[in-house]
């Protein structure tokens, strides 16, 4: 493994400016040139993260300072880039925008400030020449201590267009360098649903898109320039998981996919033995588990499916009333409901899910745990992320573990529904900002389970 590696960061002025298919474009473009690359997100986006690892063959992961804080945000980094030739990150929102308006914390400014990562700037030239090279004076002068490996300008109409925006940054001393101006090829989008982009678990474009993506890039882009022009960051081995001491079964398959990286790779180096099932399509619950995590992802999508699956349904109700330790975020939780939308499912709490025309809840959120349970003791702090168009109808009737609050301190309603050894709940809690969250969950397991 390498000591060091380039770090590049793709960051906007703004939302939909092309970040993800300049990424994505990217990651292809380096893989097909034999490169290893490491791919990661700003922020607490799952589905972003999906397309870099069917355009790379390697996990995305992702870098929230705000969830994680700036040491454990590090630390994933440097796991991340493992074995890897390079990194590749792709920013949120605008360069500058996260959680207020006076500083950049949670931005992608910050992220690339904190890793030292050189920032390609991607900008939408539709309808402007000269006042593109404006826009990026501007950004590119707005904080000092941030470092530009260039300018791409997208959704360029025409050659004309992008002779008159090469023309206006050679006029403009000291910009960045335009690396290339990419044409307007609606080919290339992705297609979206209610939380964004469709997910590559459930519709990846294949290897012929990204090789569509990787020939609109380098077509238009001199690599072999710009990899040279990216400063080094240190990254550091990571010690093999040690014996296995409880199995763990996780729900995975286009249902539920939403998993960060690291929650599965801390609970291996707590001792877990991870064996993924798919609520879709397996029967059954796998044999001689001692705990269960039931993430998020699109179960509304597949509620029928899922409702046909009598018999794993029927496991899921024998586990939980047999005490077996059960872990359930958002797609997860409501797969525990009476029902998704009147199509019945495992009815181990009593609410029924429904799906809404509008969204319920987005943000950053706090927990603080009320008492004792499968992740720490009463008091036990994590940090996460809450994004649903569904609901609870009515709330479960339940005990509550979580005090809830927002990024700002803000309280919420408390939230973690528990019954017997079932902790469920709309939040998706990343175990990097509370490690120990891992290794007590395998630890109840351990001591609390009755096996399947």
């Amino acid at each position: 493994m390498a000591e060091t590696i380039p770090t590049f960061l793709i960051a906007a002025p703004a939302s939909g400016c092309g970040k993800t298919t300049l990424t994505l474009a990217l990651l292809a473009a380096l893989r097909r040139r034999g490169l290893r690359v490491a791919p990661f997100k700003v922020g607490p986006d799952f589905i972003d993260p999906g397309h870099h690892a069917a355009a790379c063959g390697r996990a995305s992961r992702n870098l929230d300072s705000w969830m994680c804080g700036p040491k454990g945000m590090r630390e994933i980094f440097q796991r991340g880039c493992r074995d890897a030739d390079l990194a590749v990150i792709e920013g949120v929102m605008g360069l500058f925008d996260g959680a207020a308006g006076a500083d950049d914390l949670g931005s992608s400014a910050e992220i690339a400030r904190l890793l030292d990562a050189r920032i390609i700037l991607v900008i939408d030239a539709r309808a402007q020449a000269r006042s593109a090279a404006a826009l990026v004076q501007g950004f590119t002068r707005f904080d000092a201590r941030l470092r530009f490996a260039g300018v791409i300008c997208n959704r360029v109409g025409s050659a004309r267009h992008a002779e008159l925006l090469r023309e206006a940054f050679a006029s403009v001393d000291g910009l960045p360098p335009l690396l290339g101006c990419l044409p307007r090829d609606t080919e290339l989008s992705l297609p979206e649903r209610h939380l964004g982009l469709v997910t590559a678990q459930d519709r990846a474009p294949g290897e012929a898109f990204y090789g569509q993506l990787a020939d609109w890039l380098e077509n238009r882009i001199d690599l072999d320039k710009l990899l040279p022009s990216v400063p080094s960051v240190p990254s550091v081995p990571i010690a093999p998981p040690p014996a296995p001491k409880a199995r763990i079964a996780v729900a995975r398959d286009q249902a539920f996919c939403f998993y960060y990286p690291d929650n599965l790779e801390l609970l291996e180096a707590a001792g877990a033995q991870l064996v993924f099932f798919s609520p879709l399509r397996d029967p059954h619950l796998p044999e001689q588990i001692d705990g269960l995590y039931l993430g998020g992802g699109y179960p509304e999508l597949h509620a029928q499916t899922l409702a046909a699956n009598t018999s794993l349904l029927a496991d899921l109700r024998r586990a939980a009333h047999g005490g077996l330790p059960i872990y359930a975020e958002c797609g997860g939780f409501m797969l525990l409901a009476q029902s998704i939308d009147d199509q019945p499912m495992a009815g181990i709490f009593p609410a029924r899910a429904r799906l809404l025309h509008k969204r319920k809840a987005l943000g950053y959120r706090e927990i603080t745990l009320s008492a004792d349970g499968l992740l720490g003791p009463a008091g036990t702090r994590l940090r996460g992320h809450e994004f649903h168009y569904s609901e609870m109808h009515p709330p479960p009737e339940v005990p509550r573990r979580y005090r809830l609050s927002r990024r700002g301190g803000e309280a919420l309603p408390d939230e973690g529904f528990c019954l017997h050894n079932v902790l469920g709940s709309y939040i998706h809690l990343h175990f990097g900002s509370h490690p120990q969250a891992a290794e007590h969950f395998v630890n109840f397991c351990c001591k609390g389970a009755q096996s399947t």
